[in-house]
């Protein structure tokens, strides 16, 4: 009755099947845990967003690299912008996604050593080789509040770090590379501003990290389960239909139908003439 499933074709289709329900669920899990990640990484960032601010030194010094629990985390530092060592970081977009630079600037602090301070965005000069109307920094002693970030690379951003570019201009905000070019102390990480706030809004201050929205991770999670529960469903579906399309055909070749299917009725008898 079923001797067609040894078939070529149907041995096949059948091992399509069995690849692909454990492939699918795995598939599930994979978005599945992208969603647990997402859930933590938003309470991470909330839960640094609303703590206390603290002293930059407690939670960073030179050649720090910054955990991934201190992302963040609302810090304070005091002293003095070096606006000689001042540069722009690339091909950066603001919150209306303008591709533009970041006013990275070196603060003094007064131990001597030094902090990097993403003061924000503004529009990259009209000549790349050129480098742009970079809006003052606050001169004297100045307390600036912010977020710890982490040192970027480009095996965690994904942005090439190019050589030879034009002077005072980077790809990438790394406490290492400016500690070698300042040839001083640079504490690992870096602060990303939020006060004070810029004579004119200028540069623009980056806008909190977003730690509200999920993305659709667990939706495709479940959207691959379902995709797995499907494929034996869809296989029994279709060996049903084989199996009453052979009977259709071997009754048509002779001369008896198949009978009646699953739930029709018997048909009637007729009474002798």
């Amino acid at each position: 009755m079923y001797r067609f499933l040894l078939s070529r074709q149907w041995v096949i289709l059948t091992l399509i099947a069995l690849v692909l329900i454990p492939v699918m669920i795995e598939l599930g899990f994979w978005q599945f845990h992208r969603h647990e990640r997402r859930v933590a990484q938003n309470q991470l960032i909330e839960d640094n967003l609303k703590a206390e601010p603290v002293p930059v030194t407690e939670l960073t010094s030179p050649g720090h690299t910054v955990p991934r629990s201190d992302y963040w985390r609302r810090v304070t530092a005091t002293g003095t912008f070096d606006t000689d060592h001042e540069v722009v970081v690339r091909r950066r977009t603001n919150a209306d996604e303008r591709i533009g630079v970041l006013v990275l600037t070196p603060l003094v602090l007064d131990d001597g050593r030094t902090i990097l301070v993403n003061r924000g965005w503004i529009p990259a000069a009209a000549d790349q080789k050129s480098f742009p109307a970079v809006p003052p920094a606050p001169k004297g002693e100045v307390t600036v509040t912010g977020r710890l970030k982490a040192d970027e690379t480009t095996s965690a951003s994904g942005i090439k770090n190019l050589s030879g570019l034009p002077p005072r201009q980077v790809m990438l905000i790394n406490s290492g590379q400016q500690a070698e070019r300042l040839g001083r102390e640079v504490l690992g990480g870096y602060l990303e501003q939020t006060a004070p706030t810029p004579a004119g809004d200028t540069p623009e201050l980056i806008p909190e990290p977003d730690h509200d929205s999920i993305g659709a991770h667990m939706a495709y999670a479940v959207q691959w389960w379902l995709f797995a529960a499907g494929v034996p469903v869809g296989w029994v579906v279709l060996v049903r239909r084989e199996k009453h399309d052979r009977e259709t055909t071997a009754g048509a070749a002779t001369g008896h139908g198949p009978g009646p299917g699953p739930g029709e009725p018997e048909p009637a008898a007729h009474a002798p003439a």
